[in-house]
């Protein structure tokens, strides 16, 4: 295996958490391996999580109807992008694998990190209307989600009280990462680290550091590639796909499921 570019997004206060062991032990173990490893620690940067009109240099296209989109894809190969967006797509270009280390809040990714996808993955650098999805910009690249959860597996089911997390990480990895290109390892998931003692937490991190030994030869999730949709008739599915699931007991994916039950595991684990 080539030694492969690393870039860890992390986002957490403090060097004690879980997060910053988590963090710590994927930078040791891809290490070994000859990975080159980089970290943007969004806090310690003091990252900005807003996408403002500071992000761009210079004067802006449309002062009275601000589109930031717009505006950012002009800067952007214009060259007139802010410094720290700069040298974020830096990173992310020079990538084979990046990991998104962070702890879930309400759901979803903590502010600043959904401020780092914000601005980092701008329109025309990360993805444009001809290149998304299985023919994104990032195709040749591989992505993965490593978080911890503030409430217990059980509670997180199909039958949990916070409900399916397939469906909670399906904006995430298809609506953010799958849509940009990339291949979507599996995420790993660190079940209520806060709830659990010492020695549990521990076997969590045996267990990543074990993952870790592999990780850059796992196959990604499935996800339904963009050529099963007619783009002429609004990206709906084209009837020979629909045809072709009909007597299949599961739908195509947790957000494309036809009506069908979900698949299960869709989002969390590979070949499924």
């Amino acid at each position: 295996m080539a030694a492969k570019k690393v870039l860890i997004v992390y986002a957490h206060q403090s060097s004690g958490s879980f997060n910053a062991a988590a963090k710590d032990a994927a930078v040791e173990v891809l290490a070994a391996q000859g990975c080159t490893v980089e970290v943007s620690d969004l806090y310690a940067m003091k990252f900005k999580a807003t996408a403002t009109a500071e992000d761009i240099n210079g004067k802006v296209k449309n002062p009275e109807h601000f589109r930031y989109a717009d505006e950012t894809k002009l800067a952007w190969e214009e060259g007139k992008l802010s410094l720290d967006i700069t040298e974020e797509q830096r990173k992310l270009t020079e990538a084979d694998l990046i990991i998104f280390q962070f702890p879930m809040y309400w759901f979803t990714v903590p502010a600043i990190m959904k401020g780092w996808i914000d601005r980092v993955l701008t329109l025309g650098y990360a993805y444009s209307k001809e290149k998304r999805y299985s023919q994104g910009v990032f195709k040749d690249k591989m992505a993965m989600l490593s978080f911890t959860t503030g409430s217990h597996e059980s509670m997180f089911s199909a039958n949990g009280i916070n409900g399916d997390m397939n469906v909670t990480l399906w904006p995430l990895q298809n609506g953010i990462l799958h849509y940009c290109g990339f291949q979507v390892l599996a995420p790993h998931i660190f079940w209520a680290p806060s709830y659990i003692d010492a020695e549990a937490r521990s076997a969590m991190l045996q267990g990543w550091r074990t993952r870790l030994q592999g990780l850059l030869g796992e196959k990604p999730l499935t996800f339904t590639p963009l050529d099963c949709f007619d783009g002429e008739k609004g990206y709906q599915l084209k009837p020979e796909v629909h045809e072709k699931h009909a007597a299949k007991e599961f739908g195509l994916t947790v957000g494309i499921h036809l009506g069908k039950a979900l698949p299960p595991n869709n989002q969390m684990k590979a070949g499924v």
